[in-house]
């Protein structure tokens, strides 16, 4: 009787330590295993370390999967960059980023700023019609081929500032805001035409070039950045027209001229087609 008595005391006793010391190596939270499958869980979770500890340094798995030297263009869009429904994020990308990434065919919207994009080739973007907005500010890029933007009817907004641009392509129709400021643009990289077809475009920014004359602007532009570069003059028809007394332009309500060496005072009866004078330098 002494002997069952003992028994019966030490096997709950014995149950009670082994959990307690599976519950402290495993982290299990007391109570939520029954004691069967706290041992089967035990017995495999040894195992599983056991195992992890037999690997050799090789076969550890690597928590950084982006090795030292690596090219950007070597590696998957969304590896490299940020990918959510329609949006693609590419910023300060590491390793450099040199050209336009692959992009997923849905992509509405790109922002690769702060790389080192070089260069914008037709191909980049040829399948890639969903997009609606580019932002390719702060990239060191200094041509852009023929037709690369061709393709995009969507497109709507466009940014390329802070770039080494010395001249632009052919811009997609659709623009509403356009950005090229702080490049390195003269008159003879910005075609006559350039913006006539733009008739939505809102935003013009041009600031910060080497512009030496205000080009055409789009009836629909409201918005409009000149500030800070080589514009000696402003003609009659550059905001107004000089075959129409009565035409007004009551959009634009907005120009900087300011940092160019024109004396806006200088042409008093170009500007009586605007609401607003331009700021700039009056004397």
């Amino acid at each position: 009787m002494k002997t069952l008595f003992f028994t019966c005391m030490l096997v709950p006793w014995l149950v009670a330590a082994s959990a307690r010391t599976f519950d402290h190596d495993s982290q299990l939270i007391p109570g939520s295993l029954a004691g069967s499958q706290l041992n089967g869980y035990f017995s495999d979770y040894l195992k599983s370390r056991r195992a992890r500890r037999a690997l050799p340094p090789a076969d550890e798995p690597d928590d950084n999967p982006i090795t030292a030297g690596a090219d950007a263009a070597d590696l998957p869009t969304c590896l490299l960059c940020v990918c959510l429904t329609g949006s693609v994020y590419c910023e300060e990308v590491s390793p450099d980023m040199t050209s336009i990434p692959t992009l997923p065919k849905e992509t509405a919207y790109l922002y690769a700023r702060f790389n080192k994009i070089r260069k914008i080739k037709t191909k980049d973007f040829a399948e890639i019609v969903t997009l609606k907005r580019i932002d390719l500010t702060g990239n060191l890029i200094s041509e852009i081929e023929d037709g690369a933007f061709s393709k995009l009817t969507l497109l709507e907004e466009l940014s390329l500032a802070e770039n080494q641009l010395v001249k632009l392509p052919a811009l997609p129709a659709k623009l509403t805001s356009f950005n090229a400021n702080y490049n390195k643009l003269k008159t003879k990289g910005v075609k006559a035409n350039a913006f006539k077809k733009l008739t939505k475009l809102v935003n013009l920014f041009l600031a910060d070039n080497m512009l030496e004359a205000v080009p055409y602007i789009p009836e629909s532009v409201r918005i409009l950045h000149l500030q800070n570069n080589n514009i000696t003059e402003v003609n009659v028809d550059t905001f107004c027209r000089s075959n129409d007394t009565y035409y007004l332009r009551p959009s634009l309500n907005e120009v900087r001229l300011d940092g160019n060496p024109v004396v806006l005072s200088k042409y008093p009866d170009n500007f009586t087609c605007m609401k607003v004078l331009p700021v700039g330098k009056y004397r």
